[in-house]
């Protein structure tokens, strides 16, 4: 077990350091350069010249790079040329509003999905699981700026229920966020819960034709006991990824959503950046994103072994 875990862990070192090569080379080989696109029409020889020693970009790459990484490893994000300032210090409030978002959403995404596959997935082919799979399906076609702009339109245009877009500052209190992120919460649950219902819904029912499943019924085992006690924590196993990989696409594939509600996450802010060829600042949020992205795949196989014996001896060989 500890073997298994040691190699999860060096492998998802590994492949964060993969993805730090591939963000660094990625952003360089963008047209242009990051002082060329701050300084835009008002660039002169001389100011370049300046703007590209003071940020280090006469450097060649790889030293550039071997920079950048050290400065990460100590916690430096590096400095944005064009908003002047710190990287961790911009990403700030716009990360913990994205936390937010994200911890709300899968607080009621989750639990609903949960509730709404076990349902769909006894009642198979039955008016309340027609309606279900049908929702979820249209859920999960229809493109997450589409499903935000028809919300928009019923619940602040028509209904006008909650504002349209966010007005307010990024640091202000998560209090003051309140009333303008309960549309991006509803547009990111419907998404969420459109996904993992339908991998709950298969395997409850893959669980509840199995042989130990039918040997239980044939003993007389009372049905809400077979479903609680037997089906749903071995349809829930499969699960445990999916519901990883969900939450690391909130915090990382948020960013549309944020764009649409106008919503001050680092979704937003991303996009900004790379509408200003803020290249420090958008390093400094993939670099992030994808630490998250890593991180909750890691926890998902590790809690994946622990929960199934199986799987630590089929990998353990």
């Amino acid at each position: 077990m500890i073997i298994l875990i040691a190699r999860r862990l060096i492998l998802s070192l590994v492949t964060l350091f993969i993805i730090s090569l591939i963000v660094y080379v990625g952003v360089e080989a963008l047209p242009g350069d990051s002082a060329t696109g701050y300084l835009g029409q008002w660039a002169t020889p001389e100011s370049l010249a300046a703007l590209r020693e003071e940020f280090g970009l006469n450097d060649p790459i790889h030293v550039r790079y071997i920079n950048w990484l050290g400065d990460i490893l100590r916690g430096d994000l590096g400095v944005s040329m064009v908003k002047r300032k710190p990287v961790a210090e911009l990403i700030g409030n716009r990360f913990r509003n994205t936390v937010v978002l994200t911890i709300t959403s899968a607080l009621v995404g989750i639990p609903l999905a949960i509730i709404l596959g076990v349902i769909a997935g006894l009642m198979r082919d039955k008016l309340p699981d027609v309606i279900i799979s049908t929702t979820s399906i249209v859920a999960m076609t229809l493109p997450g700026f589409v499903t935000a702009t028809v919300l928009i339109y019923i619940f602040a245009i028509r209904l006008e229920w909650f504002p349209a877009i966010t007005l307010v500052p990024s640091d202000v209190s998560v209090i003051e966020l309140l009333d303008t992120m309960l549309l991006p919460i509803i547009t990111l649950t419907m998404i969420m819960v459109a996904h993992i219902l339908r991998l709950v819904r298969t395997n409850m029912i893959d669980v509840m034709v199995s042989d130990y499943v039918q040997m239980a019924r044939l003993k007389g085992v009372p049905a809400r006991q077979i479903v609680f006690k037997h089906a749903l924590p071995n349809a829930m196993l499969p699960t445990i990824n999916i519901v990883a990989l969900t939450l690391a696409w909130l915090v990382g594939g948020v960013a549309i959503i944020e764009t649409v509600f106008n919503f001050p996450g680092i979704g937003k802010l991303l996009i900004d950046a790379i509408t200003d060829r803020d290249f420090a600042l958008v390093q400094g949020i993939a670099m992030i994103l994808s630490g998250i992205y890593i991180a909750l795949n890691l926890t998902a196989d590790l809690l994946s072994l622990v929960l199934n014996p199986k799987l630590r001896t089929a990998r353990g060989h």
